[in-house]
């Protein structure tokens, strides 16, 4: 007589399960799921971005010290991602996703205590460390629960959900910081990703069951290195990453001056172009299955590069057109790399693929947090933007050359 673990069984329930679901989006709670971890991912990653101004009054700090606030935050992420591009493959997408989200709630709320200017980005360093096993397990998530053909417009709605949670820790951190300070910002922000863990946790299906796989823990990570379409998606993250935490990072120091003189909560408001940028991504999830992804990142950059120069024109309505257009390319582009990741690597491999392409995207974001506050001693914002689109330039060549030759299909 065969005895059967209570491991296997629940294992052969859950392929059950996954043989008996439907194939299209429905049900729809499902793919609302993602869209709260994405949500949650990123409501704070960005929060300190509209108080730069504020946070270099209030420590008297130089515009590159108070920036580490943000690139402090976007280096943690490129170091966990480190670590599950080599660890990634063999973790539960669900348990790491809830998990991780519910440690993130608990390190925010303990941000609100920091003393001094390096207390608070040593805590969001921390921040950053734990957002990985966020988002980048929900994209594995993603592409591994649902069929090819509806990766593009599922992952759209994932980045919807960054999207909207990014845009509403910016604004939430700086209203309630111009009214009540930054430390109950970071209090509320816990609360706000404390509830959304829970919400989660009810909505999220089990991921798929995956056979335990006996390759070394580097392998995945060395194969994807020697892959050179993924290369060079690694390196359009990084140039596109680059030119967002630039652009939404120091021209908060532009229009805080005169002639705009913005407040703080002024300034988290610029950030309303978000919702145009998610409008725009729901809407190129439908778009990319017909024009393909070669297209749709070319014209991403374009939008990047187009929405950047008009910063430059002295009209706050001009500048709010050109943070749209440039916030609409971002998230567009986005969803293309992230989409991208099905075709170039191998199954069994894109966690670590995703992962790669995360530390090194914020890799990007990290030095887009730095070297801009250089030139902004020489040459201002005029000069940021020139820098900004010496980056975008170079996304544009490495996506028109290192994605146009022909992909094989991957299962």
């Amino acid at each position: 007589m065969t005895v059967v673990s209570g491991a296997a069984r629940e294992e052969y329930a859950l392929r059950v399960e996954h043989a008996q679901r439907p194939v299209g989006l429905s049900p729809y709670s499902r793919v609302f799921a993602v869209s709260l971890c994405g949500a949650l991912a990123f409501l704070d990653l960005y929060c300190t971005q509209p108080l730069l101004p504020m946070l270099s009054k209030a420590f008297h700090a130089s515009e590159t010290k108070v920036s580490l606030t943000v690139s402090a935050a976007t280096l943690g992420v490129a170091v966990t991602a480190v670590l599950l591009s080599m660890f990634g493959e063999r973790l539960d997408r669900k348990r790491t996703i809830i998990g991780a989200a519910s440690a993130l709630a608990v390190v925010t709320a303990l941000a609100a205590t920091a003393p001094t200017l390096h207390a608070l980005i040593l805590w969001r360093l921390l921040q950053g460390l734990l957002t990985p096993c966020i988002f980048i397990i929900t994209i594995a998530y993603v592409t591994e629960e649902w069929p090819a053909h509806l990766v593009p417009r599922v992952m759209s709605l994932y980045v919807a959900g960054t999207v909207f949670g990014g845009f509403t820790g910016r604004i939430v951190g700086g209203e309630l910081t111009e009214h009540f300070g930054w430390r109950l910002m970071f209090v509320v922000l816990a609360l706000i990703g404390a509830a959304g863990a829970v919400f989660a946790h009810r909505l999220l299906r089990p991921s798929r069951p995956r056979e335990n796989a006996p390759r070394p823990h580097l392998a995945p990570m060395l194969d994807n290195l020697r892959n050179p379409r993924l290369l060079v998606t690694f390196g359009i993250g990084f140039c596109v990453l680059f030119m967002q935490v630039s652009l939404f990072s120091y021209i908060t120091f532009y229009l805080a001056a005169a002639p705009f003189d913005l407040s703080t909560a002024e300034l988290a408001w610029i950030f309303a172009v978000y919702l145009v940028g998610l409008v725009a991504t729901l809407a190129a999830g439908t778009m990319l299955a017909r024009i393909g992804l070669l297209k749709g990142i070319l014209g991403a950059i374009g939008l990047c590069l187009f929405g950047t120069m008009l910063t430059l024109v002295p009209s706050l309505a001009i500048i709010g057109i050109g943070l749209s257009v440039a916030s609409s390319g971002v998230f567009i582009s986005q969803t293309c790399t992230n989409s991208f990741f099905r075709d170039a690597a191998p199954r069994g491999s894109r966690v670590s693929a995703a992962a790669l392409y995360t530390c090194i995207y914020y890799a990007g974001g990290t030095l887009g947090g730095i070297l801009p506050g250089l030139i902004w001693k020489y040459a201002a914002w005029p000069g940021c933007v020139g820098l900004i689109c010496v980056f975008l330039a170079a996304a544009g060549v490495l996506a028109y050359f290192g994605w146009r030759s022909p992909r094989k299909a991957v299962a």
